[in-house]
């Protein structure tokens, strides 16, 4: 079975909001035996809208769109279906008190705009909105399903699960695909592709092993489509194999962030962490606080930028600046070091660097970055060097120094 997905919107188009939802739909109907035939995104244009449905319907049996449902003038998904699939636009009682609902929740006033959400095609079936004011809407045509989604992302995310749902209702197993994900550190890509060649060459052919690298990290997925029927005996003998492959740099069966693997981690050993930053300016607490349940190990952080704060904050010695330079060993270890104390806590991350584009002096080119942890067995720095621009410096850096930590953390 087919699946095409259409992401509408210009602001999609033109690259100024990136496109989540359609990795996240591609990856819900791939884990259920669907395969993506086609990605498309298009603008706010019913000739593109429509150019872009009719071609879906001739190569795929479950056509996904998302985008084009909200009440503003540029949102025309609902005639172009109409057009599509015939009927007309009717009111629609149960959206109209799903609208009024969410607006009370909200205490917010409804316009007359937002009232026209209830006016739906007769041609499809409603599927409730629990999370916005846009209905998802069913249409079938020769044996082909169209589902129409909302663009907002958590929107779309959320309503998901229950799309997926009566998706399975309506065509059956789409066949029995496994997969499963490893987390995988502190090693190239590349070195862990030469470690992993004799395992890939032993795969039989319905057998797929991907590499995602991400920063800090590399995920491997490793999918066996067995067809009709799931061999889970098989498959899990074929996981365990690589493990015992990837060896001592498997971090976690699953996909974990660097953030929920060192929570999880100082979680079982009863630390609290605490950090300081320079140069990734609280992106690494940020990082951490994203993830649920954080409170009961991240304490709390410092974003020392100038040296100043160093001082005062974080107890760092003026002359070690003054002699070593603020992106330094020295400077790092007093800053992870001030961290944990400062907050009481049994860890601590710091970094300090040059994340450019300017601020290089000899010897420390943009992209120096020196970070250090310490734990209750002591304090570790180590210096990086990582390309790209401003954001990816501050990105990689970021991973690294939760990763550093995690893998240190523990050791005697």
């Amino acid at each position: 079975m087919k699946l095409s997905i259409i992401i509408i919107g210009d602001e999609i188009l033109l690259g100024r909001v990136t496109d989540t939802n359609s990795g996240l739909i591609a990856r819900t109907f791939c884990e259920r035996g669907w395969q993506v035939a086609t990605i498309r995104t298009v603008g706010d244009r019913a000739a593109d809208i429509r150019a872009a449905i009719e071609a879906a319907l001739v190569e795929s049996d479950l056509i996904v769109t998302t985008g084009g449902l909200g009440p503003t003038r540029d949102d025309i998904t609902k005639g172009v279906m109409t057009d599509i699939f015939g009927g007309t636009l009717i009111f629609n009682k149960s959206v109209s008190e799903n609208i009024d609902a969410i607006f009370a929740d909200r205490n917010l006033k409804i316009n007359e705009l937002t009232r026209l959400q209830a006016m739906v095609p007769d041609s499809c079936r409603v599927i409730q909105n629990r999370l916005g004011t846009a209905p998802l809407m069913w249409f079938e045509h020769k044996e082909k399903v169209l589902i129409a989604m909302p663009g907002v992302p958590y929107e779309t995310r959320g309503m998901l699960p229950e799309v997926a749902r009566r998706v399975d209702a309506r065509f059956g197993a789409g066949g029995a695909v496994l997969h499963r994900e490893f987390t995988v550190t502190d090693i190239s890509e590349s070195a862990l592709a030469e470690r992993l060649a004799k395992y890939e060459d032993s795969l039989p052919g319905f057998v797929k092993l991907a590499y995602l690298p991400n920063p800090g990290e590399i995920v491997m997925r490793l999918d066996a489509d067995y067809g009709t029927a799931a061999d889970p005996d098989h498959f899990e003998k074929l996981c365990n194999g690589l493990c015992d492959a990837i060896g001592t740099n498997l971090a976690a069966r699953g996909k974990l962030a660097p953030a929920e693997l060192l929570l999880h981690k100082l979680r079982r050993l009863g630390y609290t962490l605490a950090t300081a930053e320079s140069c990734t300016g609280g992106n690494i607490a940020h990082l951490i606080t994203t993830v649920a349940g954080c409170s009961d190990v991240y304490r709390g952080g410092v974003v020392s930028y100038c040296n100043d704060i160093k001082v005062s904050a974080l107890e760092v010695n003026p002359a070690t600046i003054e002699n070593t330079g603020a992106v330094s060993e020295d400077t790092v270890r007093q800053m992870a070091e001030g961290a944990r104390l400062r907050c009481g806590a049994d860890c601590g991350i710091a970094t300090s660097g040059i994340a450019g584009p300017g601020g290089a002096v000899p010897g420390k080119p943009v992209g120096t970055v020196w970070i250090a942890v310490s734990t209750p067995s002591g304090t570790t720095a180590r210096r990086y060097h990582f390309g790209g621009d401003r954001q990816a410096v501050i990105d990689r850096a970021s991973a690294q120094a939760i990763m550093q930590l995690a893998t240190t953390v523990g050791e005697k």
